[in-house]
């Protein structure tokens, strides 16, 4: 306890000085000796899979994998020593994932950043508080996490009067057309730098980014939409990609090493490369270098399916790499759908058509895996509840002025499906016709759908630990409603 003192003794309780004494009981000797026993091939920590694609895995991470990695691939983050500038980060994401555990705990150690731990409640509408208080230089969030404080800004902004909504559009696309111009001269024009000082750095001093110099993206795919709006707001997302696997990040963007919808450049003295390549230029990522782990915990026919003999790790991930050695994620080998027709079509790409077409949809999952033809389950945007962190059944501001935009009056996501709302069906379908109206064949058109009445949670089962979607459960979940597209 590093508050208030216990008024009671527990077991294994101690305040912090009583903590901090335990310490004078321990010889140097006793503690050297533990250090120069350990090496660097051991293991040093277990992280498991999520288990989005199977059971769950133990991923032993040796002593070497950690330390190369905070020191590496912080460096291609453009993270700074202590001695050059004294980094401020906050800790909220749950430990057990390598993301976390990297970013907050090891590359602190390495470098001397100043670590802030947020309150248990900080993914439940708290996080902003605790950023107000740290000021950060440096951010780190899933994308699910930085698309709710999307929607909370957009939800803000909706209530504004006129002028204000005016004003703020006008910066945001000022910001936009600067950010998408590709320049890279520190020189701004008059109107973006009037349009930062008025608007937008009134916005990230609300969101305690107002000393921000990073902001960084991963464990999971980054929407479009998503980047642009943050462009929008001067504040560019850095991706980052990897896995437990690879220790967390094999390749980084930063500042020095930014192109848009890219994850960057694998970190320096590690590799990827593509195998299998199709006609597209699209292939398995595969990871080479200190980054990659030990193996799986007893699971050594796991372990010789993921890396081959030469030491590549087999990411399972579909992707590209560009003439520069950027790197952009396409989809993932068991996340495509092979339809009855032989058709492989991956499913992200539609899915986010969707979600920018409605902007009254949270959620969309494609499925069509042995199927005749492509369906979608819909999930629309509703609140959430700041005490479990559950999507309650109102919908958000944006979703109601959608809504009513449509000539619907619905309160919430219920309502809407239980008496299948004209107005708002009919708007869905629009939506899902302008998408197909792109596809390249028709088996790539989504034929139907299905509005679900609650929005997908973790303690739903249809999101993992670090927001990333559980096809399967999702599959399995919602059975009775796949079958119904394909039976009627």
């Amino acid at each position: 306890m590093y508050r208030d003192p216990s008024t009671e003794k527990h077991p294994n309780l101690y305040t912090m000085d009583e903590f901090m004494e335990l310490g004078n009981e321990v010889q140097d000797r006793e503690l050297d000796a533990i250090i120069n026993s350990q090496k660097p091939n051991q293991c040093c920590v277990l992280i498991y899979t999520s288990g989005t694609t199977g059971k769950p895995k133990g991923v032993m991470l040796n002593h070497d994998n950690i330390t190369w990695t905070s020191a590496h691939a912080s460096q291609a983050g453009d993270m700074q020593p202590a001695e050059i500038q004294q980094e401020t980060i906050v800790s909220y994401l749950p430990l057990s994932h390598i993301a976390a555990q990297i970013y907050d705990l090891w590359t602190g150690i390495q470098w001397g950043e100043q670590v802030y731990f947020a309150e248990p409640d900080a993914l439940k509408g708290g996080l902003v508080d605790v950023l107000k208080e740290a000021l950060p230089t440096s951010h780190m969030g899933v994308p699910r996490v930085w698309e709710k404080i999307m929607e909370k800004i957009k939800d803000v902004s909706s209530q504004s009067g006129f002028v204000k909504k005016k004003i703020l559009s006008w910066a945001m696309l000022v910001s936009l057309e600067h950010n998408l111009s590709c320049s890279n001269s520190d020189l701004k024009p008059f109107r973006m730098r009037l349009a930062d000082s008025l608007v937008l750095a009134k916005i990230r001093h609300a969101l305690g980014l107002s000393r921000c110099q990073k902001h960084f993206c991963g464990a999971a795919p980054l929407p479009a939409e998503v980047l642009q709006f943050f462009l929008s707001l001067n504040i560019p997302l850095y991706e980052a990609y990897g896995m437990s696997e690879t220790t967390g990040p094999h390749c980084m963007s930063g500042p020095t090493i930014y192109r848009r919808y890219s994850c960057g450049k694998a970190v320096p003295g590690c590799k990827v490369k593509l195998m299998n390549e199709d006609e597209h230029g699209n292939g398995e990522i595969c990871f080479w270098g200190r980054t990659v782990f030990m193996g799986y915990l007893n699971m050594e026919d796991k372990t010789r399916e993921a890396v081959d003999e030469d030491g590549w790790l087999h990411s399972g991930d579909l992707g590209k790499i560009d003439r520069d050695g950027f790197l952009y994620v396409t989809g993932r080998i068991k996340e495509i759908i092979i339809t009855a027709g032989g058709e492989n079509i991956p499913p992200v790409p539609l899915e986010d058509a969707v979600k920018r077409e409605l902007p009254v949809v949270s959620n969309a999952m494609l499925i069509g895996d042995q199927k005749k033809f492509l369906s979608m389950l819909l999930t629309l945007k509703c609140a959430m509840d700041p005490e479990t962190s559950e999507p309650t059944d109102s919908l958000t501001q944006e979703a109601r002025e959608f809504c009513q935009k449509v000539g619907s009056k619905a309160p919430n996501a219920s309502e809407i499906v239980r008496i299948k709302d004209q107005a708002v069906y009919r708007a869905i379908q629009e939506g899902i016709d302008r998408v197909n109206l792109h596809a390249i064949t028709n088996v790539q058109r989504i034929q139907k759908w299905a509005v679900l009445e609650k929005d997908f949670s973790i303690s739903g089962g249809e999101f993992g630990p670090t927001m990333k979607l559980k096809r399967q459960a999702v599959v399995e979940k919602y059975k009775d409603e796949i079958d119904s597209f394909y039976t009627n």
